[in-house]
Order: C-alpha cells, then structure tokens, then sequence
C-alpha cells in the first residue's frame, strides 16, 4: 500500500531534447510550428478522402485511417512539451508519464501495422487485379484496422503493467522530452531484466509490419507485367513500382529509419542525443505524411482542392447572409 502511495506521488523531470536553453527554445519553436501543421495537414487528408467518393476505396480508406492515427500519435506528447515550456517546468506525475508510455507504444506499433496493410493492399492490386475487389472488401479492410488496433493495444498494456510495478529511487530525470520504456527503465532500482527481454519482445512485434512490406514489395516486383528471363524483374519494372509505391515507400524509410535509430542498440548507449531523432519519429514524419501522399497523387490532389472550395463556397455563404441580415437591419 505504501509502494502504491509513493508511486501516485512520484513525479519525473522531463530534460527535454537538450539541456542547454538556446537548444530548448530552439525546439519550443520548432514543435510550435510542425504541431499546427501537422493537425491541418492529416485534418485535410481524412476530410477529402471522407468527402469524396472517388476516393472511398481500400487504398484511401487505410490513409485516412493513417493520417488520424497519427493526429493522436503527436499529441501524446508535443502539448506536454509545449505547455511545460511555456510554464517553465519539466515535471509529469507517474500516471501521465505511464499514460503517455502506453499510447505511445500503442499508436507506434497501430501506425506500423496500418503501413503494413496499405502494402498488403498494393501487392493485392498488382498481383491479383482480377481478384482484387473481392480480397480487399470492405469487411476486410475494417478487419485490418481494427487489427492494427488491437496488436497496437496488446503489444502496450504488458509493458505498462511491468514498468508500472518498477520502484524508482534518486535520479528521477528522464533523458527525453517525453516518457519513453528506454530511459524509465535507466531510472528504476528494480531488478529490469525481465522489463528488458519484454521490450525485445516488442521491439520484435514491432517488426513484424516492416517483414509484411518487404514481403509484400517482393510479391510486386515478382509479380510485374514485364519481367527478364528467369522472372527476375527488369530496371524498368523496378522503377515503375518505385513511381507508383514511392510515397508509401518513403513514409516506411522515415518511419522505420527513426525506429531503428531509437531502440535497435544496447539499452547502455541511449544519450540525450538520441532524443533528436525522437523528434523525427514523432514529430517530423507525422507531418510530412499527408505532404508526400497527396504531392504526387492527383486524385488526392482533387480532393483536396474540392475540399477547399467547399470551404471557400461556404465561408462566402455565410459572409453573404450576415451581409444581407445586416442591409436588413
């Protein structure tokens, strides 16, 4: 009862990107520019493909669910830090900093499963056309979803639970802007290595959506139209999946770049440093999602240009009845 006590009133001191001042101010400026951004940008994405039925297909329907995973993925953590600035603190009690752990494990691990899928859905179109309508139907797609959910939930809860029932004593600064396994498990005075084995155990789940693109990728090349002898696939067939899966090749890069850069190496090494490509994977790839979905994309392009003529229609409406009620008065 007591241990429970102590841990309702702990609180953790949340160093943030860098200990130096200029450096924080740096960042404040920074999150307070990419966070807005990053709101409108996917806000837009689920709206256009929502709003318009050229885009209610598998491929759209997986985005959009994309892009609102990751509005809630940034703001687990970038209004904590924002807000902690501004008030000139750096402290989070043991429940937020364990609520921000969980869905952060959980949204990460939903985002890797939904990037997981969208290749699952390309290498359907490409290697079974024919077929594609029936394999991807909508009963699959929602079973897609609510799976990457559900993986992403039960893949976050055990590590809580363990890292819940840790004692922390003394150094209670925890090496990043937010409250991340790596660095709480540093700070514990409980035997962890059972916390460890669990977070490979993670870090494995975590890989299995990057072995389902890769698979999938490999299914697309072996599967092209035009292929050399050996069915080995030509340069040509190459490129043209690059062209037509680039923007969700790129996102993976980004995204399984940062990740590889976080937690695959010695739980030992982890520095402040490595809060830099924290803000990569949790700030900068969330933003630049919708960019590069919809830069090369001329239905989503469309879409979003309708959007905002449907905005632009209805804020002149609006303008224009106040003016008449006015000229009425």
């Amino acid at each position: 009862m007591r241990e429970d006590n102590r841990s309702s009133a702990l609180e953790f001191i949340l160093l943030g990107v860098s200990r130096k001042q200029e450096q924080e101010d740096f960042f404040f400026i920074l999150f307070l520019f990419i966070y807005p951004i990053t709101l409108i940008g996917n806000l837009f994405i689920t709206l256009a493909i929502r709003s318009d039925i050229r885009l209610h297909n598998p491929m759209y329907f997986l985005l959009a669910n994309l892009s609102f995973v990751d509005i809630f993925f940034s703001s687990v953590t970038i209004p904590k830090m924002l807000a902690n600035h501004l008030l000139g603190t750096k402290a989070i009690s043991f429940g937020g900093c364990l609520t921000q752990m969980y869905f952060m494990i959980a949204l990460g691990n939903t985002d890797s499963y939904i990037l997981a899928a969208m290749a699952y859905n390309r290498a359907v179109a490409i290697s079974h056309p024919l077929h594609y309508t029936t394999i991807m139907s909508p009963r699959t797609c929602v079973l897609l979803f609510v799976g990457s959910w559900v993986v992403g939930n039960v893949n976050a809860l055990p590590q809580t639970l363990l890292t819940a029932s840790l004692s922390f004593c003394g150094n209670q600064e925890v090496a990043s802007f937010y409250c991340d396994i790596t660095p709480l498990l540093k700070l514990s005075c409980s035997d962890i290595h059972f916390n460890v084995k669990m977070m490979y155990l993670r870090v494995a789940v975590f890989s299995v959506p990057l072995l389902c693109i890769i698979i999938s990728y490999v299914k697309i090349f072996l599967h092209s139209p035009t292929t050399t002898l050996g069915g080995i696939p030509s340069t040509k067939d190459v490129l043209r999946v690059f062209s037509t899966c680039g923007s969700h090749l790129t996102v993976v890069s980004l995204y399984y770049g940062t990740i590889m850069g976080m937690y695959f190496r010695p739980l030992t090494s982890y520095s402040l440093k490595d809060a830099v490509i924290t803000v990569m994977y949790i700030a900068v790839t969330p933003m630049l999602n919708p960019f590069i979905y919809s830069l090369r994309n001329r239905d989503m392009k469309a879409a979003l240009g309708k959007l905002q003529q449907e905005h632009l229609h209805v804020s002149n409406g609006s303008s224009c009845t106040g003016d008449r009620s006015h000229q009425l008065k």
